[in-house]
């Protein structure tokens, strides 16, 4: 049966190519960083680092939390309604939770319908208000290809068809394993793409703050950030 195989072998393998690819792609992204190029003593002051590399991840998952999200409000609105649903639902939903369960033993804490139900909503909203953002805007749209439009949509095709199979649209077992289908080319696709900023943003956001408190001096400066 393919919902079967889709939740077992085809869970294993979309698995072990999303967490080994990204493991991949930050093992190469810390190994290419060379203090030649960038400028910046990082073993030396590793503590330094840390402490702004840290400072800086953290201050950039909260809604207008940096300048550089206030000085965009539209544009945090629509992205933190889109990633808070796109991380929060495929982890804590209650029927991926069974299905980790029955195959590998354990699950998270799982959310209640109802939750789940607006953050997969909103992930979709957000999503749309993305597009609409990157049409309107001249200084968007300038830099936006149809690789962009392709890799928000696959982001977006497991929400929409999760909602569809949840409502009960149509054939429910043909909308589940295409819900399915989506979800797991996401993760096959995730190292190779785009989406893996899944994990390289918390690379990048770390390189930047611990250049700035190593290099600027930001370490005796406290937790303040200019951006």
């Amino acid at each position: 049966m393919l919902y079967t195989f889709l939740t077992g072998p085809g869970l294993i393998i979309s698995l072990i190519v999303f967490f080994g690819g990204l493991a991949y792609r930050l093992a190469m992204y810390f190994k290419g960083l060379d203090w030649r190029l960038e400028r910046v003593a990082y073993k030396p002051y590793l503590a330094e680092g840390m402490k702004g590399g840290l400072h800086s991840a953290y201050k950039w998952l909260i809604p207008y939390g940096t300048y550089g999200w206030r000085a965009q409000p539209f544009f945090t609105l629509c992205f933190f309604l889109f990633h808070t649903g796109a991380v929060l639902v495929p982890v804590f939903l209650i029927g991926h939770n069974v299905i980790l369960q029955e195959r590998f033993g354990f699950s998270f804490p799982s959310m209640s319908q109802v939750p789940a139900d607006i953050l997969a909503v909103a992930t979709v909203i957000g999503a749309i208000l993305i597009v609409l953002r990157r049409i309107a805007l001249a200084e968007v749209r300038i830099l936006t290809t149809t690789y962009d439009y392709c890799i928000l949509a696959l982001a977006t095709l497991p929400f929409i068809t999760g909602i569809i199979a949840r409502l009960h649209i149509g054939s429910y077992e043909f909308w589940l394993i295409c819900h399915i289908l989506a979800g797991e080319l996401m993760l096959i696709l995730t190292p190779f793409t785009k989406l893996s900023h899944i994990a390289l943003y918390f690379a990048s956001r770390w390189q930047l703050g611990a250049d700035y408190g190593i290099k600027r001096g930001g370490h005796r400066r406290g937790p303040c950030f200019p951006w």
